[in-house]
């Protein structure tokens, strides 16, 4: 048992009435003495007064006991472990993915959106005490997850991104630009966004250094990720027979853009070129994002009033007993 806590402290009060109770007692005892005049004590000199006598206020004191116990219980004792300071990292973050058609070239297994997903995914599960939200573009751009900590909702729509949901195109700005609209009010201490493209911006009316500047005014730090891999990549396109045809298209990244991005923002260009450089890019992110905070925790409080109700039965049955037999008559 580390600590001790009440439920019900108020009912602690209740112990004052131990003082009513002892007044009514010494009361009680003035008007029940008998008393006598004699001229001299000699005669009961070296007599000592009989062991019933002596045990005459064992029964009140158990009883008060017993009162006292009850009170207490009423109270309803709990012990919890001490509370104990400890450390936990977390930041508000907003992925924003690129679901154009051109991500579903296959220099990545098994294409470049699906590993964008399922490194992703991975990246949402290892930070636990975050705040994360998703937004997906093409030729627009909208929110496909709010920042939530409910990590399992997240994930589930993760999983449920495809191409072909909105308009095709690539839209880095208005991508960039709903982001940072989803972290604009955040009051966390840092807030991050992580935008994933292997294009070029070629639609919206928000220019990528134009929706670069609103994160850079609301103090929020820009990674950008060029998926791609360098020269050609295999494309699948669908013939009108309805069979699946590979051709190698350029690889085309703006690349300048975002490095602009990202150095605006106080944050980092990446390049990934396979699964592999993907995963080391996200957890190079994970290593240089680390925010403490500061938190308490403690067990669920347990009740320990039992043993004390059982004392308080005990004193009871006490009582009881040493009333009817050997102090009987005595209070």
């Amino acid at each position: 048992m580390s600590n001790i806590e009440f439920a019900n402290p108020e009912y602690l009060w209740f112990l004052t009435v131990l003082i009513p109770m002892i007044a009514w007692y010494v009361w009680r005892r003035k008007k029940s003495v008998a008393s006598m005049n004699v001229s001299s004590l000699e005669a009961f000199s070296g007599k000592r007064p009989p062991w019933r006598y002596i045990l005459r206020h064992v029964l009140f004191a158990v009883r008060l006991a017993c009162v006292a116990l009850i009170i207490v219980v009423i109270a309803r004792p709990q012990s919890t472990d001490s509370w104990e300071e400890q450390k936990t990292e977390g930041i508000d973050i907003a992925i924003a993915l690129d679901i154009s058609g051109s991500m579903l070239a296959e220099d990545f297994r098994p294409n470049r959106i699906e590993a964008a997903k399922n490194i992703g995914m991975e990246f949402v599960s290892s930070r636990p005490d975050d705040n994360i939200g998703l937004v997906v573009f093409a030729g627009e751009s909208y929110t496909q997850c709010p920042l939530t900590i409910d990590h399992a909702v997240l994930l589930n729509l993760f999983g449920s991104i495809k191409s072909g949901l909105i308009d095709d195109g690539t839209a880095i700005g208005l991508g960039l630009a709903t982001a940072v609209n989803r972290l604009r009010d955040s009051k966390a201490v840092s807030k991050v966004i992580i935008l994933l493209t292997d294009g070029e911006n070629n639609m919206g009316n928000i220019s990528p250094t134009t929706a670069a500047e609103f994160a850079k005014e609301y103090g929020i730090r820009v990674y950008t990720i060029g998926i791609g891999k360098n020269g050609k990549a295999p494309y699948p396109f669908k013939t009108a027979f309805g069979t699946t045809v590979y051709q190698d298209i350029d690889v085309k990244i703006d690349e300048e853009s975002l490095t602009q991005i990202a150095e605006m923002t106080d944050g980092k260009y990446f390049r990934a070129t396979d699964n592999e450089s993907l995963r080391n890019i996200y957890a190079e992110i994970d290593k240089m994002e680390k925010t403490q905070l500061d938190v308490k925790s403690f067990s669920k409080p347990r009740e320990e009033y039992m043993p004390i109700l059982v004392w308080a039965f005990i004193l009871l049955l006490i009582e009881q007993i040493l009333g009817l037999t050997v102090l009987k008559n005595t209070f």
